[in-house]
């Protein structure tokens, strides 16, 4: 379980969350939706580690994650538990994963024929599917995805949106930051962020 407490998270003046808190069971797939500026992929880099936060806790899976308290091996932890998507792909050109693994990886989101393929001669979905293969490379209880179709032009949408519903089918819980309602709609929970704040 993922559970976040009275977060709060500021950059310079401008109050970013504004007391959230969230919990998310194993096996659920939580959908945060609302505007832009509302807070959701702030949320998603705090959970992760990637991001400091004033106040509240971040607990998932016996890992806590408090202001001052994130030594490295704490996030090394949390990040072994939660893995990451993140909109941009974020894929490194240069280098490769071990192989035995990244094949059968690439084989679980539809590329086994990709595996030799550099990331800059993949289409975005593809890109996008290379991703969540290197996220569940180190087999976490919990994926966090930031937008993971807005990049992507139509066509390609639904190959990410068939392996993600390919992993919640399988048990995956999954936080999924979207704008797209129909992939929220699949989520088992939906929260609206506004401001900063969870409202409904």
């Amino acid at each position: 379980m993922i559970r976040v407490t009275d977060l709060y998270k500021s950059h310079g003046p401008a109050r970013i969350l504004n007391g959230v808190s969230l919990t998310v069971h194993q096996g659920e797939v939580t959908a945060l939706v609302g505007p832009s500026g509302g807070g959701k992929s702030t949320l998603l880099r705090c959970i992760n580690g990637l991001e400091t936060f004033e106040a509240g806790t971040v607990e998932a899976y016996g890992v806590a994650l408090r202001p001052g308290m994130n030594k490295p091996a704490v996030l090394q932890e949390m990040r072994k538990h939660v893995g990451m998507v993140f909109q941009q792909f974020n894929l490194f050109p240069h280098m490769t994963e071990a192989e035995a693994t990244a094949r059968k990886l690439l084989e679980r989101v539809g590329l086994a024929h990709k595996a030799d393929a550099r990331p800059g001669n993949l289409s975005g979905g593809q890109q996008q599917r290379v991703a969540i293969a290197r996220s569940l490379a180190v087999n976490p209880r919990a994926i966090l995805f930031d937008e993971p179709t807005s990049a992507l032009d139509p066509a390609t949408v639904n190959e990410v949106v068939a392996v993600m519903r390919d992993l919640a089918k399988d048990g995956q819980t999954m936080i999924v930051v979207t704008h797209d309602m129909d992939l929220a709609n699949s989520a088992t929970v939906v929260h609206r962020m506004e401001a900063g704040r969870v409202v409904s």
